[in-house]
Order: C-alpha cells, then structure tokens, then sequence
C-alpha cells in the first residue's frame, strides 16, 4: 500500500542539521514537515523562517510548512518567498480573519495550498475552506509540543473528512502521536500522508532508512 511518510523536523537533532536533513532523504522520507511556532497562537516557540529556510536548501525534497501563528497573512509573504513552486503551506483557519486571503496568496505563489485542523476544531467549521484547499492536515493531538497523547475522538472527524474528500478535491494527512497503529487502520481507508515524529521515527538510535523501511513494510 503506497502511503507519503514525513519527518518532523522539529524532532530532528539540531546539533548536526544537514546530516538529519541528507540522512532523512537517504532513507527514503517522502518530504519534511516544517511546524513554525510563535509563541502566541500555540504555548510554544518551535521552527524559524531561518531553519525553514535552510532545510528548503538542503534538500530537492518537498517542504510541508505548517504555520502555527497568529495571523499568517501578515506575514505570509516571507515564507512564500522562501519556499519552492510545489512545497505546501498549511495554516489554521481560527488563526486567521479572512482565511481564503492567506489561501489564494498561497495559491498565486505556486504552492500547494492547506488548512490544519485542531482536535476541537469541528469540520462544519472548516466547510468553505475545504472547498479550496488541497490537503488537510488532522491534528491528532492538540498543537505546539511534541510527544503528546493521541486523542481518540480525532478518529471519527478522519472517517468524516474521507467521505468528502472525493467531492471537494482535497487529500487527508495527519498529524500528531502516529504509531504504527495509526498507519494499519487510517491508510487502507484513504489517509494519504502521515507526518512522523517522536512516536515512531526520532530518537531511536536507529538508522533512518531501516525505520522508514520498516513502516512501508508494514501488514495491513
């Protein structure tokens, strides 16, 4: 079963961030997933425009940016500019007051337009933007650390999303506390992505390339 795999490199070991970034790739990690944190829309400060940046250098690979801020539109536009034609830029429509703005500048610059969706975020809450968006990214826990407890309920917002999918033309990814478990039951039902963080890919004193093997690998 064919489903994208991407690092979260806010996981990643910043000591030696190129060899994360040419290890990942090496091992067959379909993009990188690059969480921007500022402190206000979510408890936490995470990546920067600067590793951003870098990473988009580093590798000919994908970026997936999820923007965690308070109004993105203003500052939409930097990272936009730092970006390549094709990388994804999510944002979170609560964050915002006239989403579409952000997503239709997204869309003029050639990237791949997204919205996340928080744990207590309903869908009906998102309706229009769906209709937009190419991908949408579930939180399966709720945004700004790593680490954290699966929320179960997530589960039946996913089957809802995958009825729709079809209709407005978008792709379902997810986001948070992806096990192994996670993968067997969401990507037979049409999940197309899932982004790897602590739970199965970082920290494990393994090489990334067996790890990543071993997930492709898995029985369904």
């Amino acid at each position: 079963m064919k489903f994208e795999l991407m690092a979260s490199m806010m996981c990643a070991n910043y000591g030696n961030l190129e060899k994360e970034v040419r290890d990942l790739e090496e091992g067959g990690i379909d993009s990188f997933h690059i969480d921007i944190m500022d402190g206000r829309y979510v408890p936490n400060f995470a990546m920067s425009l600067n590793d951003m940046r870098y990473i988009a250098s580093a590798t000919k690979k994908p970026l997936d940016v999820h923007l965690m801020v308070e109004h993105p539109n203003n500052s939409i536009g930097l990272f936009l500019k730092n970006l390549r034609k094709g990388d994804t830029v999510y944002i979170h429509p609560e964050a915002e007051y006239h989403p579409s703005t952000t997503l239709q500048a997204i869309i003029d610059a050639g990237m791949v337009p997204g919205i996340a969706i928080n744990p207590g975020t309903s869908v009906e809450m998102v309706m229009e933007m769906l209709r937009i968006v190419k991908k949408v990214l579930v939180m399966s826990v709720n945004p700004g650390n790593a680490g954290q407890m699966y929320l179960p309920y997530v589960g039946n917002k996913i089957k809802k999303l995958l009825t729709m999918k079809q209709e407005m033309d978008f792709e379902l990814y997810w986001d948070g506390a992806c096990s192994a478990d996670r993968i067997r039951e969401f990507a037979p039902e049409g999940v197309k992505g899932f982004v790897l963080g602590t739970t199965l890919l970082f920290g494990k004193n393994r090489p990334y390339e067996e790890i990543i093997q071993e997930i492709r690998n898995l029985k369904f």
